[in-house]
């Protein structure tokens, strides 16, 4: 990738700010920081050695009243993606001060780490169990009581990691992913603008290995030919693919993630949640990848930092403060500010689903953008957050040969969406290829949708003119309608989010047989 081009820069800056650290952050906290930690001489800068020779640039927060002889609660914290080992310092020293030993470093390939970047491959794994080495060897930290954690690719560092040093007996992965495949590639769908905003900002920050550059080039290039290849390069990199191992550990995991994270959606955390046998905690929040957890970085309080500094207490230092006492499952709506509580992920839609009928067939003309999409990564989402304001659409206006349109009918009370909206339908395609994309909008009185959720969907080998079905599932979301406000499925063939795989001149058909109707169900919260 061209180091010097606008378009990398710009999705190198977007990732920096996703991640929590802003541009100018990134070159004005190195020193305000050193200059606080110099006075309070908590903070100690490291050259760690990492596994297979490379040496990692570390810091290491001990407790500022840590007596002679005495051992502590170790906490490892990888790096993010594109970011310095500044990252974590105003957490870390939070940590400290309450008594633990506190590491982090640069993840390899990064800045002034050594290596290249491998995408949480093996010796990313194996980088953390020498930092942990190191940590017993160099520091007061506790053999028997080790948790790691991190936000976005220290998420899934970390998770992986837990898997394979059983050592490890406390985890918190926030922004992060459990499968990687169904990240990036659900739906058989390329997500373009993640991948190509992760690419940058590793050329950009680091030193990707032969081995991405080969995958991220059949990947944006949509090499089918290599498709099982880049699969198998996914599914190592994976903790979904290890959970038995974290189970067989009886790994404590605290998993937090955003409802519109663009880069790891949210369902791939639930499905791992669910199989996940020992003690566990799952959080979503509104927002997009890593804004739910970002102020909490720059020393701001923040609802996710602090219940997993609780969670590392109740499993690390034994304190009774009650997280184990919670509900496991703890949802915060895109529509208010309280958080529910559920017993598993398969109570959040307790209250049944509300099945849709799509009876109308509707044709359209692919590779026109109809105006529905998901929005911007990283941006949409996080106004959202801020402001309620997804990302909409006039449907009334959405040209109907390139969107399908159907809708409900105004709802007489409130409908409180909760869980992943299924999609069931038949596609009857005229080229062998194809990708749509399904939307479900809030509507109100004037026609204007707020977007609810959405995902991609593409096929390719199909016979022309042969009708086949679909089942889809949206990404998972926690959305109240309002009262009389509608819901609107709206399906069309292009979206800059993602690589779309229709041929010119490409028609798709949905259709609702009598033998095989096409809905939408809609899971819902108890009222």
């Amino acid at each position: 990738m061209q180091r010097t081009t606008t378009a990398a820069a710009v999705a190198a800056l977007l990732a920096a700010a996703a991640l929590g650290l802003a541009p100018h952050q990134a070159q004005a906290a190195p020193a305000a920081t050193a200059a606080s930690a110099a006075a309070s001489s908590e903070l100690r800068f490291h050259d760690i050695p990492g596994s297979g020779g490379i040496t990692l640039k570390g810091n290491v927060f001990a407790p500022s009243a840590a007596v002679a002889g005495r051992t502590y609660p170790l906490i490892v914290l990888p790096t993010s993606w594109g970011v310095p080992q500044i990252e974590y310092i105003a957490q870390a020293k939070k940590l400290a001060d309450s008594g633990y030993v506190v590491v982090s470093y640069t993840s390899r390939g990064f800045w002034l780490s050594g290596g290249q970047i491998e995408v949480a491959g093996p010796a990313d794994v194996a980088d953390v169990s020498a930092v942990i080495d190191w940590a017993l060897a160099n520091t007061a930290a506790d053999a028997d009581r080790i948790g790691l954690g991190g936000v976005s690719y220290g998420a899934g560092i970390s998770l992986l990691a837990s898997a394979n040093d059983p050592r490890v007996k406390a985890v918190v992965s926030m922004s992060g992913w459990a499968d990687l495949i169904d990240s990036i590639y659900s739906g058989r769908t390329q997500h373009l603008q993640a991948a190509a905003v992760l690419g940058a900002a590793g050329s950009l920050t680091g030193r990707p290995g032969p081995e991405l550059r080969q995958i991220l080039g059949d990947f944006l290039g949509s090499r089918l030919d290599k498709e099982e290849q880049m699969i198998e390069w996914g599914k190592k990199r994976s903790v979904a693919y290890q959970v038995d191992r974290i189970n067989a550990n009886g790994t404590a995991v605290f998993l937090g993630n955003a409802w519109g994270d663009t880069l790891f959606p949210p369902n791939q955390y639930t499905r791992f949640f669910e199989r996940l046998t020992g003690p566990k905690r799952l959080e979503l929040r509104p927002g997009d990848h890593a804004t739910a957890e970002g102020t909490g970085l720059l020393g701001l309080p923040n609802d996710t930092w602090t219940n997993a500094r609780r969670w590392f207490d109740r499993h690390l230092k034994g304190e009774l403060n009650g997280v184990d006492g919670e509900a496991p499952v703890q949802l915060k709506s895109r529509s208010n500010d309280g958080y529910e509580g559920y017993a598993d992920w398969k109570s959040v839609g307790s209250g049944g689903s509300e099945r849709l009928a799509l009876g109308d067939s509707e044709h359209l003309f692919a590779n026109v953008d109809s105006g529905a999409n998901g929005g911007v990564l990283l941006l949409s989402n996080l106004l959202d957050q801020i402001a309620r304001t997804p990302p909409m659409a006039s449907i009334p206006l959405l040209p109907r040969s390139f969107a399908a349109v159907w809708q409900s009918g105004r709802y007489a009370e409130e409908r409180r969406i909760r869980g992943a909206v299924k999609l069931h339908t038949t596609v009857t395609p005229t080229k062998g290829d194809g990708t749509f994309v399904a939307y479900l909008y809030d509507v109100g009185p004037l026609g204007i949708g707020k977007l609810v959720s959405n995902a991609p969907y593409t096929f390719h080998g199909k016979a022309p003119g042969q009708a086949f079905g679909v089942d889809l599932e949206l990404f998972s979301t926690a959305y109240d309608v309002p009262e009389g406000h509608r819901l609107a499925l709206v399906i069309d063939t292009v979206d800059p989010l993602y690589i779309e795989h229709n041929p010119t001149g490409a028609q798709l058909t949905f259709s609702s047989p009598a033998t095989d109707p096409s809905y939408v169900s809609v899971p819902l919260r108890e009222q």
